[in-house]
């Protein structure tokens, strides 16, 4: 018990860290990623698999806020963008395996004026990726998977042609898409599996209440009342994400691929925690042809990246937020004056009339760190420099579905955020408690602070690939103030006050 309350005050401790998790996870948060939406990672994570707890399943979210019905091109992945999933295991704070991620892009119907047609003028619907039925799928994405370790790249297709599943343009067109998503999840040998494609976007959050500087929903958001805190299965504030799809990457590896020494460790030994992170890449150069096609030539330059929610996008200031996106995360002491004093602090202050520690909060610092309780067995010799990586004990097993809680660590379910992140972790909530400074004094800072969305309503997947299908451009709709989908309100009408 004392350790859990050891492991419940770090956790609470990392979310002050990262209490940009108010916002959207880190959708459009830069100056250079608001202008560069397909490099723009929306959210990172990675959890120890729930039916393999020898593999950990890593989630690269990136262009954020797709409007389903958006064609006629729809939202394909960037074939002039690398995508990057990026791992720490010697405490280094630096990339020791990357798994990269490359598209290409057929358009194999010139004359057809949009990308996916189906059902009409003899174009029969499109119920696969590839061989018949795909006839309609104009705009088609390949993609493959290499991993460097040690400066070696491998090659991890196993001699498989992979697709990206297109967004889901309406029932005439896919008639069965949720066949079409599933013939998307590859397995690629030893134990590898591998999904790419536009899926529902997993994340929630009161957006609109939380930029209008904080104007939380009356009695829902802000200070929770007792119902609404203890309540995981409703939502009580309009979640601006709903509807919304997201390109989404990803990947299950096992754990003994990922560790220092290529073994299986206990929760108490520092082997067993990784340090990891998502990113983006462009080529220096950028070449626009005269025949209207683009292409990058020169090195690789990162222009994005996340580790723990929403840093860069309350805790680093505006102008510095395009420097933290292309600088690595072993570079982030040049950061560490955001972390002493940050302004949401004094935000939630301002507006909930709350009080707040003073400044300087040296207690956020370790957070960035390799240290106990996420790594009980590092010492200090081991803590690393200040980086933003989201930090996993592979030795912690994943908390069986039905006793997972959106507070994750709060809520003592050790393998919630921001032991990792999954998808069902509510990072608002939970960083949003932190950063008023619950682990300083949860009595005197332990307000139950959150925004009153307490789960995503359409639910999630709760096996490879975790992410949902992605919604209808025909039949979806988004949720918003005074509108259907707050279902812990009376008549599921959503509050707009």
């Amino acid at each position: 018990m004392k350790r859990l309350n050891s492991f419940v005050a770090f956790v609470l401790a990392l979310m002050v860290l990262a209490p940009a998790s108010v916002f959207a996870s880190s959708h459009r948060e830069a100056p250079i990623s608001a202008l560069d939406h397909s490099a723009d990672v929306t959210d990172w994570y990675a959890f120890v698999s729930y039916d393999h707890p020898d593999r950990v399943t890593m989630i690269l979210n990136v262009d954020g806020f797709l409007e389903p019905s958006n064609g006629p091109n729809y939202f394909p992945f960037d074939p002039n963008v690398r995508y990057v999933m990026n791992v720490d295991n010697d405490q280094s704070g630096k990339a020791d395996i990357q798994f990269v991620f490359r598209f290409k892009t057929e358009i194999r119907q010139p004359g057809v004026f949009t990308g996916f047609v189906g059902g009409i003028a003899g174009i029969p619907p499109i119920t696969s990726l590839d061989g018949p039925g795909s006839e309609g799928l104009s705009l088609r994405q390949t993609y493959t998977v290499t991993m460097i370790k040690n400066g070696v790249a491998t090659d991890l297709t196993d001699g498989k042609t992979l697709y990206a599943v297109p967004s889901n343009v309406g029932p005439l067109t896919m008639p069965d898409y949720d066949e079409l998503f599933n013939q998307g999840i590859y397995e690629l040998g030893n134990d590898l599996r591998v999904f790419a494609g536009t899926v529902n976007d997993p994340f929630y959050i009161d957006l609109g209440a939380a930029f209008d500087s904080f104007n939380f929903r009356m009695n829902v958001g802000g200070i929770l009342s007792t119902k609404v805190d203890a309540d995981d299965k409703h939502n009580y504030a309009p979640d601006a994400v709903a509807g919304f799809n997201v390109n989404s990457i990803v990947l299950e590896v096992p754990i003994t691929m990922l560790t220092v020494d290529g073994k299986m460790h206990s929760a108490s030994e520092k082997q067993a925690v990784i340090g990891t992170y998502g990113e983006t890449d462009r080529q220096r150069i950028t070449v626009r042809r005269g025949n209207g096609t683009v292409s990058g030539d020169g090195s690789w330059r990162q222009v994005n990246r996340e580790g723990n929610s929403l840093i860069n996008e309350l805790i680093i200031g505006t102008g510095s937020k395009d420097l933290f996106s292309v600088s690595d995360p072993a570079h982030d002491s040049q950061f560490a004056s955001f972390f002493l004093d940050p302004l949401l602090a004094h935000i939630y202050s301002s507006v909930l009339n709350i009080p707040i520690p003073p400044a300087p909060r040296t207690d956020l610092l370790p957070l960035v760190q390799y240290m106990p309780p996420i790594c009980p067995g590092c010492t200090a010799s081991d803590t690393g420099p200040i980086a933003d990586l989201l930090r996993l004990n592979t030795g912690i097993p994943p908390t069986p579905v039905d006793s997972q809680k959106r507070l994750g660590f709060l809520a003592g379910d050790l393998a919630g955020f921001p032991q990792g992140r999954r998808p069902i972790d509510d990072v608002v909530d939970i960083a949003s408690r932190a950063v008023i400074g619950i682990l300083v004094d949860p009595v005197k800072y332990g307000a139950p602070l959150g925004d009153g969305v307490n789960t995503k309503g359409t639910g999630f997947r709760t096996t490879f690939p975790y992410v949902q299908p992605a919604n209808s451009g025909r039949n979806s709709h988004h949720t918003g103030p005074g509108q259907l989908g707050c279902s812990g309100q009376p008549n599921g009408v959503c509050p707009v006050k």
